[in-house]
């Protein structure tokens, strides 16, 4: 199977919101016909929950929501207010080094539910860039005050009323500076599942926030986290994601005084954190990095293919990646092309 990764570039929402609309929401609306029932006051209460948590983003909602043609379930799918269950299989760790800290994730997933978009915008006058989830959410990202954030499922199967996890990480990017602030956000903001944020800024401050609908924030220091929280408390999911072993993998990597970044950066893109159930839906189909001070963001593959992004002169671009059993490859021909327009259906 295929993947066609794109870069975007944009200050207002315009073209290349519109070109991510195109992209995800056939794939993403069928996914909310199929998991949500609606409800009278869905609409009207997902305006409330945003003017109460994220009073900032109610007129970028709207911005967004006139966008795609003012559509209802669109609206309350792009406000993430109480979405459906969403939970992806990633690993993330940070790490100090000479050149500053990093950030690096893998995200594992099916690569069709994927949307493979590195988005970089300044909708609100702060440019921010992340790989896109669910449209206008993010992943993981970092802005331009060198604040760096990325998200794992927290393999919980409790739901409450709360915003999907792809709103906050986009909101505390648009919103926040460093990981103090952060971490007020988090705090605050209602999860509606169980997630994993880790948060890295210029400075080298960092923690891994664990979510939950039915308890606070949970802050820890711990540099690695995978798809579980104070333990495995889902454990067929535990069993299928692997994450004890992930997890006690990179406590193994983290006891070496001497691990380096570019050693880390070699155990995400290869077992037992690379994952290649592509067919299974578990899959590593991308592993992005970030280097706050730098304002740095770079997407590898398993064969070594690698895109590099300043935060300070971002370009659009294409890259096609192969997916075997054997691992991700850049398919020969289409190393970072020069994008100068996008199809809608690509």
């Amino acid at each position: 199977m295929y993947l066609t990764f794109r870069s975007l570039v944009e200050d207002a929402p315009g073209r290349a919101f519109k070109q991510a609309f195109a992209h995800g929401w056939p794939g993403w609306s069928e996914w909310m016909r199929k998991r949500h029932k609606p409800k009278p006051d869905d609409l009207r209460d997902a305006r409330l929950a945003i003017r109460r948590h994220m009073p900032e983003f109610e007129t970028l909602w709207e911005t967004w929501v006139a966008q795609c043609g003012d559509e209802e379930d669109a609206a309350l799918f792009l406000s993430f207010w109480s979405p459906p269950r969403y939970l992806v299989h990633c690993s993330q760790a940070v790490i100090d080094g000479p050149d500053g800290p990093m950030l690096i994730r893998n995200y594992d997933l099916d690569p069709h539910l994927n949307e493979s978009t590195l988005l970089a915008t300044k909708w609100r006058g702060r440019r921010v860039a992340g790989m896109v989830e669910g449209i206008v959410g993010l992943a993981d990202g970092m802005n331009d005050a060198g604040l760096a954030a990325s998200l794992t499922f927290g393999g919980r199967t409790v739901s409450a009323p709360g915003f999907g996890i792809p709103l906050i990480i986009r909101y505390i990017l648009e919103t926040c500076a460093d990981v103090p602030q952060a971490l007020e956000a988090l705090r605050r903001i209602p999860s509606h599942m169980s997630y994993n944020v880790t948060v890295l800024d210029g400075t080298g401050a960092f923690a891994t926030v664990y979510l939950a609908p039915d308890r606070p924030a949970i802050v820890t220091r711990t540099p690695y986290t995978t798809n579980h929280q104070l333990g495995v408390e889902w454990p067929r999911h535990g069993r299928f994601s692997r994450t004890k072993e992930r997890a006690e993998h990179l406590e193994q990597l983290f006891s070496d005084p001497t691990l380096s970044p570019e050693a880390l950066r070699h155990a995400f893109l290869t077992a037992p954190l690379a994952n290649t159930g592509y067919d299974k839906g578990f899959g590593t189909i991308y592993t992005s990095l970030y280097r706050p001070r730098q304002r740095a963001v770079s997407l590898f593959w398993m064969d070594g293919s690698r895109e590099d992004f300043s935060l300070v002169a971002m370009e659009p671009r294409l890259r096609k990646i192969r997916f075997t059993a054997s691992g991700s490859y850049a398919v020969p021909g289409h190393a970072g092309d020069p994008l100068t327009y996008l199809p809608h259906h690509m």
